[in-house]
């Protein structure tokens, strides 16, 4: 496994890291993720990535348990706070500061856990204001309920103020968590170079767009049986955008490139993203262990120019690139 530093830090990290977004608590049965977090273990993966609102909380009760009896200091273990969980009542969401130090307590029981190696706010909270945010997660950082500070899906100019207050507070903002893939580089334009500057890495989720960039879903076909995209409660409303036939036949052209290089689809998509040199770790998750043993092959391949270029040429078409896609949404949302 290769090991990064997460952003100009001095925290080392796997470079493929274990997510449990969309499977643990939810989609496939404790049993099952619990083998896929011990293949991860056995695979050379020491950073796991979590949140409080996965399932419900569920998620962080299931990685806890997977995680339990393993040396404490040889991990790396994320989580989140910001959406909605338990009752969803007015204090149950955003980054008040009443919110971030309940979440964390209730994180840090689940997790089984005196503490997390990185707190992340997983959106930007617009009715908060940032100063209180930074001065509540000042307070987790000094009482060493987390080592670092994360951001998930904000706006450079939202990094770049969370950043200097950051550095008047005397706390670690080390990292971005948005999504990025092949199809998906909505953070080119404008979050990497101001990342780049600050020494801010990303820890990018999604890195085989919810499973299309394995090929598994062609133009003008049902999709498979048991797949994420005829699944409601596993992400199903996500990968929509990425079902049409356009982007499946741009999709299915990748095919020889990474036969030609040695890959899987699966691996030429997480090997991409790991190419970006701001991107410190690309988080894989899986509801089956030989996933996990397929995906963690992408760590230390170098990509070629020309395999850039090829990659580039046949999905430019239907790539996203509009910086204005990562916004948090309005508290009415929730």
């Amino acid at each position: 496994m290769e090991i990064r530093n997460l952003g100009s830090s001095g925290l080392k990290i796997s470079a493929i890291s274990y997510g449990n977004w969309l499977t643990h608590g939810s989609q496939v049965e404790e049993d099952a993720a619990t083998a896929c977090v011990r293949q991860a273990l056995d695979e050379g993966i020491t950073t796991f990535d979590t949140a409080d609102v996965y399932a419900n909380t569920a998620a962080e009760t299931v990685l806890g348990k997977a995680l339990a009896g393993e040396r404490r200091e040889g991990l790396e273990i994320f989580t989140k706070v910001f959406w909605p969980t338990g009752p969803g009542r007015h204090n149950d969401h955003g980054l008040s500061r009443k919110h971030i130090l309940e979440a964390i307590d209730g994180s840090l029981r689940r997790l089984g856990t005196d503490y997390v190696d990185l707190y992340q706010a997983h959106r930007y909270d617009h009715e908060t204001p940032l100063e209180e945010t930074m001065e509540a997660f000042a307070d987790v950082v000094r009482s060493g309920k987390a080592l670092y500070i994360g951001v998930s899906e904000w706006r450079a100019e939202e990094i770049r103020a969370a950043h200097a207050l950051a550095r008047e507070l005397r706390i670690p903002l080390v990292s971005n968590q948005p999504q990025y893939s092949m199809l998906w580089r909505v953070i080119e334009a404008e979050v990497v170079p101001t990342s780049e500057e600050l020494g801010i890495g990303q820890v990018v989720w999604s890195p085989i767009a919810q499973g299309v960039l394995t090929g598994k879903y062609q133009p003008g076909q049902p999709h498979p049986e048991g797949s994420r995209a005829t699944d409601e409660k596993g992400g199903a409303n996500m990968i929509s955008r990425w079902l049409r036939d356009d982007v499946l036949e741009r999709v299915q052209r990748l095919q020889p490139i990474a036969a030609d290089a040695g890959l899987s689809m699966a691996q030429l998509a997480v090997a991409w993203v790991l190419q970006n040199p701001n991107v410190s770790s690309a988080i894989i998750g899986a509801s089956r262990p030989e996933q996990v043993t397929d995906n963690v092959k992408a760590a230390g391949v170098t990509l070629d120019a020309d395999v850039l270029a090829a990659i580039d040429e046949v999905v430019g078409p239907v790539v996203e690139r509009d910086p204005a896609k990562t916004q948090s949404p309005p508290r009415r949302d929730f």
